[in-house]
């Protein structure tokens, strides 16, 4: 997921183009993993020693519905905690940037986070927001935003980039910008191996330019007694998500496995500070996917996701291997979610 990118402008846009003009940059990303295709990349994680299967894969169609109707669930509480602190600080943050700053979502296929920073003002009473460029690799979702922002922000500049945000990405340019913030909501942090979010905030600098300022949201419980119902929910709505990615592989990728035969499992790891979420097959069995066999021994998991905890002292240690520095933070009461301001 880190090579390099080549990242091209869409073509039927020139780069440059006027502010206020319809762009939409495109790197050539597609939704499975930048390219490469479901069946390549099932298979790569599925002869492995260990098996594992790449996120990116849970969001088709599906997938993405049964996302949203777990962040309505009652045990998952980080949705509803992250939605009611960033909008309750999200003034603060806006101010941090003057009037005419442009701000990069990283991972965004829904303006809704944005907003919350988008429609603040300065006392002057003029938008510190100008600009708007969302980065995510769903361009369908990218250009559907951009139909809907066309109407909710008439004034501001949106310039949607679909591109993979682990691989270098290439800003559109931003002309009479007088700052700019990053901003990586919604906890996908955790789903990055530490290492992984490190060149990912890395490269988020690079690509943001020197002054830039960074909104991080990120997951602070710990508690498992909370966090494994928040993974694994009574109605079993988690549980049919991961399945769908054995549904996927099924109807993309010549696949032959009996959701059935498989059962969802989220776990507490301690040592790592991380959920995990693994599909187990119970019994030894054998499957076909794209033309091979996949085996699996008794009791033998698949790992599907990492979401990972960072206590603030790891979390602080990873910014600055980026090159950030922590300007401020922001707590819910229940201490569940942090927001850090960064430069």
């Amino acid at each position: 997921m880190a090579d390099d990118r080549d990242t091209r402008p869409d073509p039927e846009v020139a780069p440059g183009a006027a502010p206020g003009a319809e762009q939409a940059f495109d790197t050539g990303a597609t939704e499975a993993e930048g390219g490469s295709s479901v069946a390549a990349l099932a298979l790569a994680g599925l002869t492995a020693a260990r098996k594992t299967l790449p996120p990116s894969l849970f969001y088709d169609e599906e997938g993405c519905r049964l996302f949203y109707r777990i962040t309505e669930l009652p045990e998952y509480y980080l949705t509803r905690t992250e939605f009611r602190l960033l909008e309750s600080v999200a003034g603060e943050a806006a101010a941090s940037v003057p009037a005419g700053a442009t701000l990069v979502e990283y991972g965004a296929s829904d303006e809704t986070k944005a907003g919350m920073l988008l429609r603040h003002k300065d006392a002057a009473g003029a938008s510190l927001f100008r600009a708007y460029v969302p980065i995510d690799i769903a361009g369908p979702a990218l250009r559907a935003m951009r139909r809907r922002m066309a109407g909710s922000h008439p004034g501001l500049t949106v310039l949607p980039v679909t591109a993979d945000f682990m691989r270098p990405v290439l800003l559109p340019a931003r002309p009479e910008e007088t700052a700019v913030m990053g901003f990586f909501p919604g906890s996908t942090i955790g789903n990055l191996e530490p290492s992984a979010a490190i060149g990912f905030l890395s490269r988020a600098r690079e690509a943001l330019g020197p002054g830039a300022r960074f909104l991080l949201g990120f997951d602070n419980c710990r508690d498992p007694a909370r966090l494994v119902p928040a993974y694994d929910d009574a109605q079993g709505v988690t549980a049919s998500f991961n399945l769908n990615l054995l549904r996927r592989l099924n109807r993309e990728a010549g696949g032959d496995f009996d959701l059935d035969a498989f059962a969802h499992r989220a776990v507490w790891n301690t040592k790592e500070s991380r959920i995990e979420m693994h599909l187990v097959s119970p019994r030894a069995a054998s499957y076909r996917l794209a033309g091979q066999t996949v085996r699996f021994a008794p009791g033998e998991t698949i790992h599907t996701e990492n979401s990972y905890k960072y206590p603030p002292e790891r979390m602080e240690a990873m910014v600055a291997a980026a090159g950030w520095t922590r300007r401020q933070v922001w707590l819910d009461p229940q201490g569940l979610f942090a927001i850090w301001l960064l430069d």
